[in-house]
């Protein structure tokens, strides 16, 4: 008896669950969601690639050495990368709302294809939570709240091959409804009812919103409307700052008299004061700092190319360089320079900023900064350099 009892609840609850028929809106329509999904994809494959463009910039030896030319490519790669991720929010949202009804779909009565739908749901759940992982995640990331444990870089990197798998098999589950949708005769408008369109260009313009609000910090002409961004562009020599001395526990040994830098090859070494690296030959480089979080910013930087340190210790031509900071722990308390990176002129020790003196928070006494490189990579607080030859 309680087998039927359970039989007939269950029979009971599905009788009075909604079904697709239920939800009349005429604005929900395969046209609506093929066309917000197809601008949903384009924004997810545009985040895809160029995030895999920043995981390999931050490998610390990638198989394959990044150029460093042009100086502007990973501005313009993370800046995308962000802008992509933020304008894919209201995108899903939009797409998750017009598809809502299908959740309440019944599975059909034949065996091969029930199971068929159930592999079709199961694959839509993947990509729906690795899709909102991806954005919140990258969200969070932007304005630097970590409410996790994991390592964001690795994860985020796994679970964006993840959340592509599943998008591609979706679009081939999908492709002959997404073409008919595109390709068939447009539905006339229901007189009184909020139509298709309105709702298009509701979700075009939420997504823009979006993007110039709080994904635009990089672009000068628009920065002061990119008003929800975690970096304004203000600070010193008009660069912001993403940690602060106090912060990384530097203040101290940062402004000490008898700061040192090291520069050592295998045994031989080389000790420096600030005065010693003012007194050598002065290289300037105007060059962007640019950060996964989506934000950049230019400044002129002088100080000493890694070539001429490299030089009082005759080091080899095609060597890396290892940079160790004042800072204890953390990802951004060292970082390796490869030789391609090394052997450009632009690749400096930074003295100055906008012909001022490096503040504490920018990285005094010296810190690094090179074309082409995430911002995490350009160490602050340089106290030693390691050539590997």
């Amino acid at each position: 008896m309680s087998g039927t009892r359970v039989t007939d609840s269950l029979t009971s609850l599905l009788d009075r669950a909604p079904t697709p028929e239920d939800f009349t809106s005429p604005a929900r329509s395969p046209q609506l969601t093929a066309r917000v999904g197809t601008w949903l994809g384009v924004c997810f494959l545009v985040a895809f690639l160029t995030g895999v463009w920043s995981h390999l910039a931050q490998l610390p030896n990638p198989l394959v050495p990044l150029p460093t030319r042009p100086i502007w490519l990973y501005r313009v790669t993370q800046g995308v990368h962000v802008a992509a991720g933020t304008a894919a929010v209201p995108l899903l949202l939009v797409k998750l709302w017009s598809v809502f009804p299908q959740l309440f779909r019944r599975p059909p009565t034949p065996t091969r294809a029930r199971l068929l739908d159930a592999v079709e749901r199961l694959s839509i759940l993947v990509l729906v939570s690795s899709a909102s992982f991806q954005l919140v995640t990258g969200l969070a990331n932007s304005a630097q709240w970590y409410p996790w444990s994991f390592s964001f870089r690795s994860t985020h990197f796994a679970l964006g091959w993840v959340a592509m798998g599943s998008l591609l098999v979706h679009v081939a589950v999908k492709l002959p409804v997404i073409r008919s949708a595109w390709l068939g005769p447009e539905v006339a408008p229901v007189p009184g009812a909020v139509s298709r369109r309105t709702i298009l260009r509701a979700t075009w313009a939420a997504a823009g919103v979006a993007v110039v609000t709080s994904a635009a910090s990089g672009v000068p002409s628009v920065r002061r409307l990119s008003v929800l961004a975690p970096r304004s562009g203000t600070g010193p020599g008009n660069v912001p700052i993403n940690k602060t001395a106090a912060a990384a526990g530097v203040t101290t040994a940062a402004a000490d008299p008898g700061f040192t830098l090291t520069v050592s090859l295998g045994g031989a070494h080389r000790q420096l004061t600030r005065a010693d690296l003012e007194s050598m030959p002065q290289t300037t480089a105007t060059l962007p700092i640019a950060c996964v979080e989506g934000w950049s910013a230019t400044g002129t930087w002088t100080g000493v190319r890694i070539t001429d340190l490299m030089a009082l210790l005759d080091a080899p031509t095609g060597s890396a360089v290892l940079v160790e900071s004042l800072q204890r722990g953390g990802a951004s308390s060292r970082s390796r320079l490869p030789a391609n990176v090394a052997a450009d002129p632009q690749a400096i020790l930074a003295l100055t900023l906008d012909g001022e003196r490096l503040s504490l928070d920018h990285g005094y006494p010296c810190r690094i900064i090179a074309p082409n490189r995430p911002g995490a990579l350009q160490t602050k607080w340089v106290n030693r350099i390691e050539v590997q030859a």
